[in-house]
């Protein structure tokens, strides 16, 4: 077997379903920039996250022809299965990036498309699964903050219809907005479901620095782009009457999100410290770090279109502040990548 095949095979057999939040981390850092006026920035990043989803995509492919049985027990396993549901946000993104910067509006909707089937496939299979499989393990050992990207997935669909939504005729516009909605309202009650066990776990259980794993990050992110549905469906009220009547309810709710994953943003910057700080946990580059990328892109693009939404200019420049952190974190991120790459290559025998 050549070198080159034998690496990828190797490479693969461990991928892990959540890989494609490099898609997620990449994508909105290219909005981000896209609304604050870096156009080379957000094309640059445009072109490179089509590259990160096909090559992403392909090694999926290739986990799954090469390696069916990790699949299915990554499915049946707690903390793996939500990693699934990467793939349906990295869709939304790359769709919201081809409408709003490539301006492609088959492409975006095609993508939608592809999102909306995963995220229908992923959530009756992994639910289902989790439900009636026997063998369960405890709370503290079966839920952390990446349970949260089914809501970060459910949420994206309303992002990527509301978007769609004004940019087609009606009815079409009136119908999408509608799914944006109900996306919208069921991705704010799982929240509510999940975080409830999630802080449940945090408050009533032994935690180790070990269990302070990225994905709790998800926490904020989730939130995060709840805001921003909940901004695209108050800047669509002239587009769709029946919002309109529920404009004080949008905006109350709008919010209520933001809020929430403001408060998140000190909490987690505080376990951080107390995970790296003062426990000493090593930091070692770890997939599973774009899941703590996303939340930081999406928060600046949320507070972005909320300002816009609701006429809140005094928040100023805090989107800014959170785009460069997101940003600097990406690039450190990136090269770690890059490194771990080369370091796979190089131990792989000839």
């Amino acid at each position: 077997m050549p070198r080159l095949l034998r690496h990828v095979r190797t490479s693969t057999e461990t991928l892990s379903p959540g890989y494609f939040s490099m898609v997620m981390a990449t994508g909105i850092l290219s909005l981000a920039a896209h609304l604050m006026g870096l156009p080379h920035l957000a094309i640059g990043l445009f072109w490179l996250n089509w590259c990160l989803f096909v090559v992403i995509g392909a090694l999926a492919l290739m986990h799954l022809y090469w390696h069916p049985k990790r699949v299915r027990d990554d499915l049946f396993n707690h903390l793996n299965a939500p990693g699934f549901f990467t793939f349906v946000a990295a869709c939304s993104i790359l769709a919201s990036q081809s409408l709003l910067i490539g301006g492609n509006l088959p492409l975006a909707a095609l993508l939608g498309g592809i999102g909306l089937l995963a995220w229908v496939l992923f959530t009756y299979t992994i639910f289902t699964v989790l439900t009636v499989k026997q063998d369960k393990p405890e709370l503290a050992r079966g839920i952390n903050g990446g349970w949260l990207l089914a809501v970060v997935a459910t949420q994206s669909m309303a992002v990527i219809a509301a978007l769609i939504s004004q940019h087609v005729d009606q009815p079409l516009r009136m119908e999408l907005n509608f799914f944006a909605l109900s996306m919208w309202l069921w991705g704010g009650m799982l929240y509510i479901w999940m975080m409830s066990l999630i802080f449940y776990r945090y408050t009533f259980f032994a935690f180790s620095p070990a269990d302070l794993s990225p994905p709790y990050w998800i926490n904020m992110g989730a939130m995060a782009i709840s805001t921003l549905a909940g901004s695209l469906l108050i800047l669509n009220t002239p587009h769709a009457p029946f919002l309109n009547s529920m404009l004080p309810f949008l905006k109350g709710f709008t919010v209520f999100y933001w809020a929430t994953g403001t408060w998140w943003i000190p909490m987690l910057i505080v376990l951080a410290i107390w995970r790296h700080g003062v426990r000493h946990f090593p930091f070692t580059y770890d997939p599973m770090y774009w899941g703590a990328v996303f939340p930081l892109g999406m928060y600046a693009v949320s507070t972005l279109r909320m300002m816009e939404a609701m006429e809140l200019h005094f928040l100023g420049l805090l989107p800014h502040v959170i785009f460069g952190i997101g940003l600097c974190a990406w690039a450190l991120l990136f090269t770690g990548q890059l490194r771990a790459l080369h370091r796979q290559w190089r131990d792989t025998p000839a």
